[in-house]
């Protein structure tokens, strides 16, 4: 495991595989209250051909969880996945997350196009346009912070508090721009996110679809198997360009 200092704040990360060369890495973000240790059972098939990275979020795993607010924000997140991929010598990945990670791959995405070769997009979602849909949604995210509180737990938390909840429509009406290839995988017993996956599928315009059988929200772990069957065929397309080349337009 190494570290990235962020002013003050460190940043656990281990990175698997071959050294980065013409095959393009895959950055994995865990979901909120996990840790990097989530991936564990996809890591072997996933980095026999390309280097991959899993990190913690600020106030998960073995990363720094800093007590002021402000230093946990979607922005904040984006910024270390930046900071990670100039530590480790990488231009461009493909950004992959499950739930939160996911949402933080495509903000992202949004704020470093250049940077991102593809997307692989797990039981997540792309956040709400409607203010009623966010502000519930923002509700539960601070009754769950209420609840770490009340345990002690208070780098997640305020993780809760300002990386969970959202404020704007920008990443769901982005979809349409979003032209590089993705990868939508949800498990077929993910209720919650069912609905949000096939809406993405529907308005990323090169976007390709799987329900994951007999899986729940964490579809990687639930059916390792089969999701690294997927990532990987995903990662192999021809349509998916390499570090050293430009990104096909439509």
């Amino acid at each position: 495991m190494a570290y990235l200092d962020r002013d003050g704040v460190r940043i656990s990360y281990q990175t698997f595989g071959p050294p980065p060369g013409d095959v393009t890495p895959l950055l994995l973000t865990h979901g909120f209250s996990a840790s990097s240790a989530m991936w564990q059972p996809n890591i072997e098939a996933l980095s026999a051909a390309r280097p991959v990275i899993t990190w913690d979020l600020r106030g998960h795993g073995s990363s720094d969880a800093p007590d002021d607010l402000a230093r946990y924000s979607a922005e904040a997140c984006v910024a270390d996945m930046a900071a990670l991929l100039d530590a480790c010598g990488i231009a461009r990945v493909v950004a992959g997350g499950l739930s939160l990670g996911g949402f933080l791959s495509l903000e992202f995405y949004l704020a470093h196009p250049d940077r991102v070769a593809g997307l692989v997009l797990c039981d997540t979602g792309p956040g709400y346009r409607r203010d009623e849909a966010r502000q519930q949604w923002n509700d539960r995210a601070v009754a769950i912070a209420e609840g770490l509180e009340r345990d002690s737990a208070r780098g997640l938390a305020l993780a809760a508090r300002g990386m969970l909840t959202q404020r704007d429509a920008r990443v769901i009406d982005a979809l349409p721009a979003i032209t590089i290839p993705a990868l939508v995988l949800v498990g077929a017993r993910d209720k919650a996110y069912l609905g949000a996956a096939e809406y993405m599928a529907a308005r990323l315009p090169r976007a390709s679809y799987t329900v994951i059988p007999d899986a729940g929200h964490v579809c990687n772990v639930d059916q390792p198997d089969l999701f690294s069957q997927q990532v990987l065929a995903f990662l192999d397309q021809p349509d998916l360009p390499a570090q050293g080349q430009e990104a096909r337009p439509l």
